[in-house]
């Protein structure tokens, strides 16, 4: 589930009320309980690494919904032991810019976000290095979930399609009250925005191990397991990183053109860079215990938040399978008796699981917490996923954020490398990915601060206060006006949507509507084929043109895209009935599309647009309404690469 899917069915839901009761509730219970507020009960809102466990103990401050290895929810001991690093899996080196460096770009971390940078960047033929400090894959899932964008991200390394046996789609996000009536229903399309699911439970060891596959097949990635980075030189040219095998203790160093840090909470490479992060100041402890149902189909798929003040609880789907339950850690409870494995499982009969049908594959107790680093960038080095940002998982989107993270770098690191753009290409990646990440910790907060309510004069108040909103009309609420049955109007595929359109970056003239909208897919047709948008108009940039683009931009304009990887293309409706001459018996010919679904050039007239710029990323880079607007578009994409 994305933040905008969130925003956009409470819009919907709440805009006939000409308020949003949700937000005025989380508004309402901050104001009550914020930090320094006479009498707020001080353990459920201390700063990250300060809470009740305290940090030394759990590794405070740390969520559990990313694939970093400095995650608390896999404690030390439950680590694969470091009996020496595996080969490094490789076949080759491919083109590289300087063929003198170890890599063109070296990856820190190898967890699904480091794994799906490495992908990206290596599917541009660039040289990867990826060092990890576990030997091998940790065997037990931290994440379970990611979003249709996320989705789009797999798809585009390859993997999408051979998740599906691991993956099953999310019907709803609901938070419910102790007597189990909805306070919140978001209903979740199995063919969303993005052409994928909402929102998509998975088994994240499945999901690595997919990824792992893809990476052994790239000639241009090499990955080092079982090495720890100790060291980073940067100069104005390159970086050294040092890195210590977790077997015997030996260094080696590799050189690499840029530095990624994907290593997670406890990022070695964030700590280079200065460590400081904008803590958000919500921090709890939590338990989550991972069962495999002896009968899955006894505990069908679910995503519910219990936001019961004797004990908030979660129940999620981790794929096919596979389940998890989660519970907090109550003001004042002992944590090492909150821990055991007993209590694990007297909490898990509270929903009918009990030793004698189910396996509890694991538990463990973490602490979240909702944190930006202050410094992304410095010089050659960057931040990426849980080494960045961290949020508590109520929106689930530490893992989707991640990925985000790696979309938005690696076209931008394929490009600098290429000498095809400045490196202050990548200065914009830190403007875009911060902005959008402070919005997904802020709602991830709400969320959080909704549902951790252990005072029972507080919860009451906030249980009336959302159930008592009147729903707008055609509303069919079970308990509150959050509530909602069917998904509704699906948003379309250029709607402008909280949390996802960038307000300032690497846009047309630095930003302004329409650009900077997250850009949806539907189906389209090309010479091979019908499928999703992504698959037929390729990964680069993509100029999509009502009328043959020769007509809208010069030569010299279009073999810009080209040696961008990028493409000019002209959509036709679904019938092929408008600008026949591009068609080859009846099929869509070279530079033209069809639009299967009729969605792209209903979008295109709604922007009053002859032709419209999408990133690599997905993103609107501006559109235009006649040739000489996209002689302006072309040149000034062509300016903000050279800096």
């Amino acid at each position: 589930m994305g933040v905008a899917d969130i925003y956009h069915y409470l819009a919907r839901r709440h805009s006939a009320a000409g308020t949003d009761s949700f937000f005025l509730a989380c508004t309402w219970w901050w104001m009550l309980h914020r930090p320094g507020r006479r009498g707020a009960p001080r353990e459920a809102i201390t700063a990250a690494g300060q809470g009740p466990a305290g940090p030394a103990r759990r590794g405070a401050g740390t969520p559990y919904d990313v694939s970093t290895k400095g995650n608390s929810m896999v404690p030390p001991r439950e680590r694969p032991a470091a009996d020496g690093p595996a080969p490094a899996v490789s076949v080759g080196p491919a083109a590289s810019v300087d063929p003198e460096r170890d890599a063109d770009v070296l990856v820190v971390g190898y967890g699904p976000v480091g794994q799906l940078l490495s992908l990206l960047l290596a599917d541009r033929g660039l040289r990867v290095a990826a060092v990890e400090q576990w030997p091998r894959p940790y065997p037990l899932p931290r994440a379970v979930a990611y979003d249709g964008q996320a989705a789009r991200a797999l798809d585009a390394v390859g993997v999408g399609e051979e998740l599906a046996p691991v993956t099953e789609p999310s019907p709803d996000y609901v938070v419910t009250d102790a007597a189990g009536r909805a306070l919140l229903r978001v209903p979740l399309r199995a063919d969303g925005r993005h052409g994928r699911p909402d929102s998509t439970s998975v088994h994240q060891p499945r999901l690595e191990a997919a990824l792992t596959a893809r990476g052994e097949r790239l000639p241009g990635l090499r990955v080092h397991r079982g090495y720890r980075a100790v060291g980073l030189t940067a100069t104005d040219s390159a970086v050294e990183l040092v890195a210590e095998a977790a077997a015997d203790g030996a260094t080696r160093r590799l050189t690499a053109s840029w530095v990624v840090g994907c290593d997670g909470a406890n990022s070695f490479v964030q700590r280079e860079l200065g460590g400081e992060v904008d803590d958000f100041g919500f921090a709890l402890d939590w338990m989550a215990c991972d069962v495999v149902p002896h009968r899955p189909a006894e505990f069908p798929p679910r995503n519910d938040q219990v936001a019961d003040p004797v004990r908030p609880r979660v129940a999620v789907s981790s794929g096919p399978g596979h389940r998890r339950w989660e519970f907090m850690r109550l003001p004042g409870e002992d944590v090492d008796t909150f821990a055991t494995e007993d209590h694990a499982w007297r909490l898990l009969a509270g929903f009918g699981v009990t030793p004698e049908n189910a396996v509890l594959t694991r538990h463990a107790v973490y602490t979240f917490a909702g944190r930006n680093a202050r410094r992304w960038r410095r010089g050659r080095v960057l931040l990426a996923g849980d080494a960045a940002h961290q949020m508590p998982p109520f929106a689930g989107q530490g893992m989707c954020s991640g990925f985000r993270d790696a979309v938005g770098l690696a076209w931008r690191l394929a490009l600098v490398v290429r000498g095809r753009a400045d490196a202050a290409l990548l200065d914009d990646y830190v403007t875009e990915r911060r902005a959008q990440v402070r919005h997904s910790i802020d709602l991830s907060v709400r969320l959080g601060r909704l549902i951790c309510v252990t005072d029972p004069a507080a919860a009451a108040a906030r249980d009336r206060s959302m159930l008592g909103q009147a729903p707008p009309e055609g509303g069919a609420p079970e308990g509150g006006a959050a509530n909602g049955g069917a998904p509704g109007a699906a948003p379309g595929i250029g709607d402008e949507l909280p949390g996802e359109t960038l307000a300032a970056g690497f846009l047309f003239g630095g930003g302004g509507a329409p650009a900077g909208r997250l850009v949806g897919q539907a189906r389209l047709t090309g010479p091979e084929g019908t499928d999703r948008a992504d698959a037929v108009l390729g990964d680069g940039f993509v100029l999509l043109c009502r009328e043959d683009p020769a007509a809208l931009a010069d030569a010299e304009a279009l073999a810009l895209l080209r040696e961008l990887g990028g493409r000019a293309v002209r959509v036709l409706p679904a019938d092929g009935t408008e600008g026949a001459a591009g068609t080859d018996s009846g099929g869509p010919g070279a530079g033209t599309v069809r639009d299967t679904d009729g969605a792209y050039l209903p979008w295109l007239a709604e922007l009053g647009a002859v032709a419209a710029l999408l990133r690599p990323d997905h993103y609107l880079y501006g559109a235009a309404g006649d040739a000489a607007g996209v002689g302006r578009l072309l040149a000034d994409l062509r300016e903000r690469l050279a800096g």
